[in-house]
């Protein structure tokens, strides 16, 4: 089979990294009178923290409005780092041992922390996140994995935004 040369990656649109404990876009609870509360504490810092360092981000790279097209997403969460103990949900029967390395199989959902994560980019870094058509990747991995090279040494996220141009098909 012949080699098939790789695609042109253009450079991302926006690229930066947030510090802080990602949360994830959890239940709401009604508090009376139609009012919807967010449950979790921890997502609204969360959202400043990932608004602050997007806004930063634009100003860095001299971008003045939030793109209002078709927007491809990367974004990679680094989580606590990796627990000691084996995982709940391992296998029985494989082998286990302090020195292996496995993704984060546990809350919280990556699902929810893209929900969140897209909402603060919301007005910022994008006009809608309605406008993302697709991600070209969306992981949890620990904190220093060596196999990962977006894997930071403390909690956050690294965020990559590309833009595709209205005469195109092909994504970034």
């Amino acid at each position: 089979m012949p080699h098939r040369p790789r695609p042109y990656r253009p450079r991302p649109w926006l690229e930066f990294v947030v510090h802080g404990q990602p949360a994830p876009q959890g239940s709401k609870k009604h508090v009376g009178n139609g009012v919807m509360v967010e449950m979790s504490k921890r997502l609204k810092p969360w959202r400043k923290a990932v608004s602050d360092a997007a806004a930063e981000a634009m100003a860095a790279a001299g971008r003045t409005a939030p793109l209002d097209g078709q927007i491809v997403a990367e974004m990679v969460f680094t989580l606590r780092s990796k627990p000691t103990s084996r995982p709940t949900w391992w296998p029985a029967g494989v082998p286990w041992s302090r020195r292996a390395w496995w993704l984060p199989a546990s809350t919280p959902d990556l699902s929810k922390l893209l929900r969140s994560t897209e909402d603060a980019l919301t007005g910022v870094a994008w006009a809608d996140d309605a406008r993302v058509v697709a991600y070209r990747r969306a992981a949890k991995v620990y904190a220093l994995d060596p196999r990962e090279p977006d894997a930071l040494p403390e909690p956050g996220a690294v965020i990559r935004v590309w833009e595709i141009p209205a005469a195109t098909e092909e994504i970034p």
